[in-house]
């Protein structure tokens, strides 16, 4: 398997419409087993996305679908900066197969 965990950054006052963007461009994601959106209880501005993946390869594939394509560009004027990012290799949990 295949982890990723980033933190966003929103411009100032973005942050649910961010939020609501990265999660309506996820459906139909071949080889995605979590994807999760939360707010950062440190920061107003801050999301942080979980995602989980049947291999690289398959979450490298999602960044060509058009669902996730159009999130990209509705996002992109919301988001202020990546300021963490930490690939992982997830060993299974609950909600994973």
């Amino acid at each position: 398997m295949y982890g990723l965990i980033s933190k966003i950054d929103a411009v100032p006052g973005e942050r649910d419409a961010l939020a609501a963007i990265l999660l309506e461009g996820v459906a139909g994601m071949a080889g995605c087993r979590s994807y999760v959106v939360a707010k950062d209880s440190k920061s107003p501005d801050a999301l942080w996305v979980t995602e989980v993946w049947d291999s690289s390869e398959s979450h490298a594939a999602s960044l060509s679908l058009p669902s996730v394509q159009a999130a990209i560009q509705d996002g992109r004027p919301k988001i202020a900066g990546f300021s963490e990012r930490t690939e992982t290799e997830p060993l299974g949990g609950s909600g994973l197969l």
